[in-house]
């Protein structure tokens, strides 16, 4: 075997390679010809990385919320569990902007027809809703937020982050609001609509935006 095909980075090249195409061209563009020849390599690589093409798709899926576990894992918590919300939002634009082929097939949005993803292969990435989910949880007990089930809070204001995101990726957003505008104004209702003051929402997004940790 070459150097290159047992280069440790070769593994995460055919991924980012694979998860293109696909967002690109959908199932149909993904094959293992294109797929070695877009990386310079050759087919037998692709299945001693990983055996198949259903288990290539299922690492791309299980990459890209690593990927988003780590960005995420980034924000601390602090005393401002909604400034923390906010950072959190912003991480998690920031991931999806930095690997936009792989989110968009991690959330299926590149068509998965024809390669098989189990029940738990879809619901693999629950687990990078924790931090929201934390932070949720004491935005209610210190009544910054109404009471309310902190994982159902969570996940309406992921679903509409990422709704927010997919058009953003897909180049749908109107101007003359860019996505930068339409992401503050949706951070900042998600806040209120949760029960928030403005004026605190206010003060906590100053503090999310002097951390940065998005970036």
């Amino acid at each position: 075997m070459s150097p290159r095909q047992t280069d440790p980075q070769l593994g995460d090249a055919l991924l980012e390679a694979a998860a293109t195409l696909m967002a690109k061209e959908g199932t149909a563009g993904l094959t293992v010809r294109r797929l070695a020849a877009a990386v310079g390599t050759s087919t037998t690589v692709v299945y001693t990385h990983f055996g198949g093409m259903d288990n290539l798709v299922r690492a791309m899926v299980h990459e890209g919320f690593a990927r988003l576990h780590r960005r995420m894992a980034t924000v601390s918590a602090t005393a401002d569990p909604v400034a923390d919300i906010i950072a959190l939002g912003h991480a998690y634009r920031a991931n999806a902007i930095d690997h936009p082929q792989l989110y968009l097939v991690m959330f299926g949005s590149a068509a998965l027809g024809g390669f098989a993803l189990a029940e738990g292969d879809r619901q693999h990435g629950r687990y990078t809703l924790e931090p929201l989910l934390e932070a949720v949880a004491r935005a209610v007990e210190q009544g910054r937020f109404r009471p309310g089930d902190p994982l159902l809070i969570a996940q309406n204001m992921w679903i509409a982050l990422h709704g927010l995101v997919t058009l953003e990726l897909g180049g749908y957003l109107i101007s003359p609001y860019d996505a930068d505008v339409c992401f503050e104004a949706q951070l900042r209702s998600l806040m209120v609509g949760a029960g928030d003051e403005f004026r605190a929402t206010a003060a906590s997004y100053n503090r999310a935006r002097r951390r940065r940790t998005w970036a």
